[in-house]
């Protein structure tokens, strides 16, 4: 079963993306040879009569694509007036920019979705419990004390506040607390080490946040916008972090961490999934609107330029600088699928 909604949630995930860019390729009027989920050899196609695209289910859930003509080079196979590379600058630009914008569109139509079934969580780190036995039960902090900062770094979701102790994981940290009375308290201390029995470290502080949730019709409307921009907040954060060296490039996951999440997900219940599919869309989203060479985010960005300059780079030189890019991404891609096979097997 794991294995059945891994696929469902990546490829519902690859799917809004990829569906975005064909519907406005469609729109522009440019020629589009195939729509493809996954990747590897063809299971299954399928062409419609007076459509010229042919649909394709592939062998390997992982991806897909969208091929249209005169994407990165003229073809000779096509009529200039249907190839992407001749249309206007606008037409050009929303068709790159489309698989990102729906990634975040079905992102905020889920987490609607997820707030309707099972209410709308505050979001802020309130404390919510304090357990016995661990670093912080031995501090002045208490239930409802507001956290408002961590080593300095201004909290204002739960999702700030999950990421820096996460990037902090084992130091000593300092809490700046807000109390209910209003005051303001510094509280430095290390966390707790625990160790199981299969010799697994963890570090606990014992903290348990607030979740109550609320059905309040205001909340359900600002919850889909409001955790949208926390999450996008936290990915930037841990770019920033890769960059500085403050974070591993071995904390990242690919395919194979997916499918361990996704497990766990389906075990807590559907409502998870749903909320999985929101979080995976949003991190697609964002990685794709980087402007790196090979995101769609570095395609545009070359649009951006052009539109500055006011004529077009040369499509020899952008299609090598994309190249670079995307030999990048694949080694990349294998070391952190490397990287999950031996945390899942470890």
């Amino acid at each position: 079963m794991t294995l059945i909604y891994f696929i469902i949630v990546l490829g519902i995930t690859v799917f809004i993306h990829e569906l975005g860019h064909f519907l406005f390729a469609k729109k522009a009027g440019v020629y589009v040879y195939e729509f493809s989920l996954g990747m590897g050899p063809k299971l299954l196609k399928k062409k419609r009569a007076g459509d010229e695209t042919e649909y394709c289910l592939r062998l390997f859930p992982i991806g897909g694509f969208v091929a249209m003509a005169g994407e990165d080079t003229e073809d000779s196979d096509v009529p200039k007036e249907k190839q992407l590379i001749h249309k206007g600058w606008k037409a050009r630009f929303l068709t790159i920019i489309a698989g990102v914008l729906f990634n975040f569109l079905l992102a905020l139509i889920l987490l609607f979705v997820v707030g309707i079934m099972a209410g709308v969580p505050k979001n802020q780190a309130i404390v919510g419990h304090i357990e016995d036995g661990y670093s912080l039960s031995t501090t002045n902090m208490q239930e409802n004390d507001k956290i408002i900062s961590i080593d300095g770094h201004r909290i204002t979701s739960t999702d700030k506040l999950i990421f820096y102790l996460a990037l902090n994981e084992g130091k000593e940290t300092t809490f700046t607390v807000k109390h209910a009375n209003g005051e303001k308290e510094e509280i430095k201390i290390a966390p707790t080490k625990i160790e199981n029995a299969e010799g697994e470290v963890s570090y606990r502080f014992g903290l348990e946040i607030d979740n109550s949730k609320t059905h309040d019709w205001k909340a359900l409307i600002l919850y889909p916008f409001q955790k949208t921009y926390s999450l996008v907040e936290q990915l930037i954060l841990t770019v920033k972090s890769l960059l500085f060296g403050q974070l591993s490039i071995n904390n990242l996951s690919g395919p194979v961490g997916i499918y361990t999440v996704v497990g766990e997900s389906a075990k807590a219940g559907f409502v998870n999934i749903l909320y999985l599919i929101a979080y995976l869309c949003i991190n697609v989203g964002f990685i794709n609107i980087l402007p790196f060479p090979a995101f769609d985010g570095g395609r545009a960005f070359f649009l951006i330029i052009e539109k500055i300059r006011g004529k077009k780079m040369s499509s020899n030189t952008e299609n090598i600088i994309h190249s670079f890019g995307f030999y990048l991404l694949m080694a990349l891609m294998v070391f952190i699928t490397c990287n999950d096979i031996l945390r899942l097997l470890g």
